[in-house]
């Protein structure tokens, strides 16, 4: 960072927010499965065991620690040290509890991803010692490259925390600290599990207490009186604290929740276990080591805590620095991703191929040194990418709550649920109410400015030009040092290194939208008119008791006149609120149906490649950016404001009212379903389609759905997520859809299962180029025999169906009552499958068209068809051209009638002596398939086109067909020399 950035001493940002990953490499092995819950809430459900739903589950993978690592003894020393056999029982009673308590996944594990059992695999982030010297004067900024570049040193291993320190003095009270998503609660909770399954012989006993919890209590207690409550099972443990040798931890978790004075005028002195006391007096006094001086403690809390302890109680900092190597990045995204649940229920060989291959992508990017490598230095963001990938790769059915804004919501509430950003503060706001505020306005206006760097002077103008009060400063003081971090990062890209960027590009969309639906857009004259009205509304209840009460005992006419004018300000600010949910709706909508963001990838596409990289050649630096996009913008609104995420964010301190989602609902009708109607490219109608299943309104979807008679979702990659996505929307109408066009969509047998029920509402049904073998064939029989089924028109051109295939749908086709069209265009049916169909075309009443072009038939098969065809009742047209047809067949298909045969064979661009009526169906065709056809083949056959033309040409005097052989022949002699050149 150049110097003039470094001497703003009003802006410090980089020196304050990026002090803590000054971390070096480490050797051992461990990792957390789901990131670190925000200060002590998995401790507060281990305190209350009703709620142990949510305790975040990490697991214990034994690696290479070298001489770190410990195994669990069968025979316990510590045992001949306690006191009686009932002390010894209680104690393993605790073990056997914490570590049941622990094992119990949070909802967010088991509802993203696979869950992992506590012995799965865990990897611990880097810990480097510290001091406070270097706390409270960080030393200069290093870059992201120079950081991952940066030599082992002062790397302290969890079990060795309280080893002596470099004088050789005994270590008793740690303070571990870090940022907010390095995983503090997560260390915590891997020593707990460490010592339960016996991997932390040092200590005899060890007590967890959550600060929070604490903070909620100001009744005088006693320490002995407290463990005993939280935990019942010590009731015969306890009489020996302080009384015997008894090797005892005490693990205080979210210390910047407690309010702790360590004055004597403050605090008193007590060193009586059994005297009641307030609890941040326990604390102070357990800390001071006037109470049970022999004891161990460990503090975790955020830098801006750490201050509160003095520095003669403490004997050893350590800072947690994430994965600061990127090898922890990599053995972390192996284990999470190569698990065998990963590719979820019924999992294949190609599932784990799969699973392998998004690994290799993964660290192929990592290697990069690109944006995401900066992201994972937060475990938090390791479990996000994972969970992410698990939902775009892995999820073959979209349950109700699952969404991308599902997943999001949900990762702040792990990081965030119960946090407030100051306790010292009166105010008393919520973490992610003041994030909401400020970095939800820069992400706003990056959103709306196209912008994605921010430089000091914007971070500045973001976060303090409304600093008013020594309360909004030391707020501010407290984010920058504790949370800036886990939002904002240096960008890695060359020439911007004094830049910064959202540490996951699609958190500033998503902070940006519920900056909006918050309400937090306001001028100055609305917040002002928002807070005069409150007050106005709340006056005017009491003035119309003491108005009614005055006016019966004195003829005062005028104040009941009065008093109703003093209410119409009120109402008429609750006008001015209704005309801000049509402006969030309004900008919903002109956000999601942007055209200069019509022909881009849709958003799941977009996700994937900010995560895995775009393989291909690197971008040189002096080339032009792309323009940045933000269409995960106006999805995270829709998303923000659906049920589950507004019950979520209440919890985080972001308060939505059923009200107000409803009327910004509303009021979409008129803007997004209205925009919806009109013609959308296949990604934006993706985008559209994902937009609805975020906003999980049935009712809504329901009305947009209905609107959408023709859906064309051509080249869209439909992936399992997308074919659920699809398949979610529209199941909350049962309206028929005219036309489905699913061409080139990569889509099997797996992607037709679950788009069955869609399917059976499709009259017209496109699904060439996808690739579908006998496999979805089977569903395509299945979907034909269905009661249910009005497809009337089925292309499937350019599949490998096969001879076993062309069985399988002739055996729909004798069953349907609804198709009249049906396309097997280059299909690779062969002679075989021609038959096939021929045999079960009797069986058929309705089918009109049948295309059997460019799939290899001899003159048996076609006459076989041909045949079948004269006495099918409704049958009128056989498309034939591009076969290997003799010359022989040729003439006897020419010699067809429909008049007399009732059927029309197309094979070639003549009818006798005339052109065919058909001819320029015939070259659209191929023009339209060539890419996907044999060049070579279709010259061939181009050629005996133009041959049997210039033949009948020579056959008929008539100028006027004459005229038109010329004019085929020339269409056709052109394709031939683009093919001849390549530029067709």
């Amino acid at each position: 960072m150049s110097r003039a950035m470094q001497c703003q001493s009003c802006l410090p940002w980089i020196q304050r927010s990026l002090s803590w990953s000054r971390g070096t490499r480490s050797v051992h092995v461990c990792a957390a499965s789901v990131p670190g819950t925000a200060g002590s809430c998995f401790l507060r459900k281990i305190l209350h065991p009703s709620s142990i739903s949510l305790p975040r589950g990490y697991v214990g993978y034994q690696g290479e620690s070298g001489d770190n690592s410990v195994q669990p003894s069968s025979s316990r020393p510590s045992q001949s040290q306690l006191r009686n056999v009932a002390t010894s029982g209680a104690i393993k009673k605790h073990q056997k509890s914490l570590s049941a308590w622990f094992s119990h996944q949070p909802n967010e594990e088991r509802q993203f991803g696979p869950s992992f059992s506590l012995d799965a695999v865990h990897v611990d982030p880097v810990i480097r010692e510290s001091s406070l010297e270097e706390i409270l004067k960080p030393s200069p900024d290093l870059t992201i490259q120079e950081q991952l570049q940066q030599p082992c040193r002062r790397v302290i291993h969890l079990h060795n925390l309280f080893d002596v320190d470099a004088c050789g003095r005994p270590v008793r009270n740690v303070v571990l600290y870090g940022t907010v998503g390095t995983g503090k609660s997560t260390l915590i909770k891997k020593m707990v599990v460490d010592w339960c399954h016996g991997r932390l012989p040092r200590f005899e006993l060890v007590i967890p207490f959550s600060c929070e919890d604490l903070s909620h209590s100001h009744a005088p207690i006693s320490l002995r009186r407290l463990v005993t409550k939280k935990y019942q099972h010590l009731r015969d443990v306890v009489p020996v604290l302080g009384t015997s040798n008894l090797k005892v931890l005490f693990i205080l978790n979210g210390l910047e929740r407690l309010n702790l004075d360590f004055r004597l005028a403050g605090t008193e002195l007590c060193c009586d276990p059994n005297e009641p006391v307030p609890p941040s007096a326990i604390v102070v006094n357990l800390l001071r080591k006037y109470l049970l001086p022999e004891a161990s403690i460990i503090v975790t809390t955020r830098p801006s805590a750490v201050r509160r302890i003095p520095a003669k109680y403490v004997g050893r900092y350590a800072e947690i620095c994430g994965f600061s190597d990127t090898n922890l990045q990599k053995l972390y995204f192996q284990m999470r991703l190569s698990q065998p649940g990963c590719g979820g229920e019924g999992s294949t060989e190609g599932s784990s191929a799969e699973q392998e291959n998004l690994v290799e992508m993964l660290s192929r990017n990592l290697e990069r040194h690109n944006q995401i490598t900066a992201a994972c230095f937060l475990p938090s963001y390791c479990w996000l990418v994972c969970t992410t990938l698990h939902f775009l790769y892995f999820t073959r059915a979209v349950p109700p709550s699952q969404t991308l804004t599902g997943i999001y919501t949900s990762f702040l509430r792990l990081n965030f649920s119960g946090e407030v950003l100051d306790s010292t503060d009166p105010t008393n706001i919520s973490m992610m109410k003041y994030v909401a505020k400020t970095v939800g306005k820069l992400a706003y206006q990056g959103v709306m400015s196209r912008q994605t760097c921010f430089s000091e002077e914007d971070l500045q103008q973001c976060f303090e030009v409304e600093m008013k009060t020594e309360g909004e400063l030391n707020l501010l003081e407290v984010f920058r040092s504790d949370v800036f971090r886990f939002f904002l990062s240096p960008c890695v890209q060359p020439g911007k290194e004094h830049t910064f960027v959202f540490t996951i590009p699609a958190m500033q969309e998503y902070l940006a939208a519920l900056y909006v639906v918050l309400g937090e857009k306001k001028t100055l004259a609305q917040r002002v008119g928002k807070e005069l009205s409150e007050v106005l509304g709340r006056v005017s209840e009491d003035v119309a008791v003491v108005v009614n009460i005055i006016s019966k005992v004195l003829p005062l006419r005028f104040l009941p006149v009065l008093f109703n004018l003093l209410k119409i300000f009120p109402r008429y600010f609750s006008r001015l609120s209704g005309k801000e949910r049509d402006a969030i709706a309004h900008t919903m909508a002109e956000e999601l149906f942007k055209e200069e963001d019509y022909y881009n990838d849709d958003v799941l596409d977009q996700i994937n490649s900010s995560i895995l990289g775009v393989e291909g050649p690197l971008r040189h630096p002096d080339e032009a950016p792309d323009d940045e996009v933000f269409e995960l913008f106006p999805i995270f609104m829709g998303g923000i404001l659906s049920r589950r995420n507004r019950a979520i964010l209440e919890q985080l301190g972001c308060s939505i009212k059923n009200l107000a989602a409803f009327e910004i609902a509303k009021a979409m009708k008129k803007t997004v379903i209205r925009k919806g109607r009109r013609g959308l490219p296949p990604s934006e109608l993706m985008d559209y389609l994902f937009f609805l299943h975020e906003f999980q309104n049935e009712r809504f979807a329901a009305e947009a759905v209905r609107s959408l008679r023709a859906l064309s979702l051509a080249s869209v990659k439909m992936t399992p997520l997308k074919c659920s996505v699809l398949a979610s929307v529209m199941s909350t109408t049962c309206h028929e859809v005219e036309e489905l066009n699913l061409t080139s969509c990569n889509l099997d047998a797996s992607s037709l299962r679950t788009l069955f029920p869609v399917l059976l509402r499709c009259r017209a049904l496109h699904l060439q180029l996808n690739s579908l073998g006998s496999d979805a064939c089977k569903e395509i029989r299945d979907l034909l025999l269905h009661d249910k089924c009005v497809v009337s028109s089925l292309r499937l051109a350019n599949n490998p169906v096969g001879e076993q295939g062309a069985q399988l749908l002739a055996e729909g086709l004798a069953g349907n009552r609804s198709l009249t069209q049906l396309s097997l265009l280059h299909t690779a049916l062969g002679d075989g499958g021609a038959e096939a169909i021929a045999r079960r075309l009797a069986q058929n009443r309705h089918l009109r068209e049948l295309n059997l072009g460019y799939n290899s038939l001899t003159d048996a098969a076609a006459l076989r068809v041909v045949e079948v065809a004269k006495r099918h009742e409704a049958l009128d047209k056989v498309h034939l051209y591009f076969n290997d047809i003799s010359e022989d067949g040729k003439r006897a298909l020419h010699s067809l009638r429909m008049d007399r045969d009732g059927v029309r064979a197309l094979v070639l661009l003549t009818a006798g002596t005339d052109v065919s009526d058909y001819w320029s169906h015939i070259l659209n065709v191929v023009q339209r398939n060539l890419p996907f056809w044999d060049r070579d083949r279709v010259r061939q056959h181009l050629a005996l086109l133009l041959q049997d033309l210039e033949s009948s040409r020579s056959q008929t005097a008539n100028p006027w067909r004459k005229a038109k052989f010329l004019r085929v022949e020339s269409e056709v002699k052109k394709m031939l020399g683009e093919l001849q050149d390549g530029t067709l």
